[in-house]
């Protein structure tokens, strides 16, 4: 199982400066041989190599590795462009958005993330420091901080290459751990159902629903700066509406890590699995009123699924994904479907038993019911290859 380790480095101003400059000079030569493979349709990497790799070394002083990493990190955007092309991403051919795409070669960022392997970056994990190539030479006692988990994982697991980040002015590098999986639970004593929901982020069948007022109001409050930055439409009002979106999406990460910690742990120690709603189509399934609509788009429930996923394979927990049609108006009890089974957002009444509960516990319970099934029918657990650990 790979997991994506990212630590932060703490340069001095003379070693970040020399981070710097090496970045720039790996993306300047990445973009001159981007210009290169336009010109001579040269995809492959052998073949660029031979046009670019000479004169990348004399003209950019880099090394051969930094640049033989310029090549392929032009070629990979490359093929990533293609694809994107072919998937319709960039509209249909012929489209001023699909012509403006294909029509000039890839520009990267000053500031773009470059691969080291280990001949170019080496760890010390005794002393949190790396040494690291730059273009003024190799660059020794670098320090470095990450969470005691997260160092744990990186001392023990780490494999292939790393990625040196600038982001915001922070230096940062990203690695990937080859993690051994645990042992998959294959008879769960039960499941708990987690439904996802508009006041509630996830309400689990135990009863727990993770949210708060504190949590809906700080989303109300940014929904109210948004718009407003969005009126008055200026430059800084622009940057400034950017920045924010930044931290709002920093907030929502660590709020999805924490609720998909607590259900995965609680899954753990009861041996039970998960059962989760198919995502896909969420936004077009829902009918809510202008108000809701927003507070739906504005949370990430993909990336809560994804953690939740691949917190459940490391610790063996299985997890099922169910068709979630009709959970929010189905009785947990009785079964009774009927849309006037929930007369309000939060408030679940059958009309045919009398059952009263939460709707989002109502729902969960469906889920988790389904999700019981689903695992009896032979559903296997999923979760996704590569992942982030913040």
């Amino acid at each position: 199982m790979k997991l994506v380790v990212r630590v932060k480095l703490l340069p001095t101003p003379v070693q970040a400066a020399a981070l710097e400059a090496t970045l720039h000079a790996c993306n300047e030569a990445a973009t001159w041989a981007a210009e290169v493979a336009f010109e001579k349709d040269a995809r492959r990497p052998l073949t660029l190599r031979k046009h670019t790799y000479n004169q990348i070394r004399e003209r950019w002083g880099l090394g051969a590795q930094a640049a033989q990493h310029a090549v392929k990190k032009t070629c990979d955007a490359n093929t990533t462009l293609r694809a994107n092309l072919r998937s319709g991403r960039y509209g249909r051919p012929g489209s001023t958005r699909h012509a403006r795409a294909s029509g000039k070669p890839v520009v990267f960022r000053p500031e773009a993330a470059q691969p080291y392997d280990d001949r170019m970056l080496s760890w010390q994990h005794t002393e949190n420091t790396v040494s690291i190539w730059t273009t003024t030479g190799r660059m020794k006692g670098v320090k470095f901080t990450g969470q005691a988990d997260q160092l744990e994982v990186l001392a023990a697991h780490r494999q292939g290459e790393s990625d040196l980040v600038c982001q915001g002015g922070k230096w940062f590098l990203i690695a990937t751990c080859e993690i051994p999986e645990a042992t998959l639970n294959a008879r769960p004593v039960g499941f708990i159902g987690v439904d996802l929901g508009i006041e509630n982020i996830a309400a689990t069948s135990d009863g727990v629903r993770h949210s708060g007022r504190q949590i809906n109001r700080k989303r109300a409050n940014d929904r109210r700066q948004h718009t407003k930055l969005q009126k008055k439409n200026t430059k800084s009002a622009k940057r400034r509406a950017k920045n924010r979106a930044g931290k709002e999406a920093r907030r929502n990460k660590d709020i999805n890590h924490k609720i998909s910690k607590r259900i995965v742990a609680e899954a753990e120690r009861t041996g039970r699995g998960i059962a989760l709603e198919e995502l896909t189509g969420i936004r077009e399934r829902a009918r809510l009123r202008k108000p809701q609509r927003v507070t739906l788009h504005s949370w990430p429930f993909a990336q809560l699924g994804v953690f939740i996923a691949y917190k459940a394979r490391r610790a063996g927990v299985p997890v099922v994904y169910v068709d979630p049609a009709y959970t929010s108006q189905e009785c947990s009890q009785c079964h009774h479907t009927a849309r006037n089974n929930r007369p309000d957002q939060a408030r679940f009444a059958c009309r045919s038993c009398g059952f009263v509960e939460h709707a989002d516990h109502n729902a969960s319970h469906n889920i988790r019911r389904r999700g019981w099934m689903a695992w009896v029918c032979g559903a296997q657990s999923t979760a996704p290859e590569l992942t982030l650990i913040a």
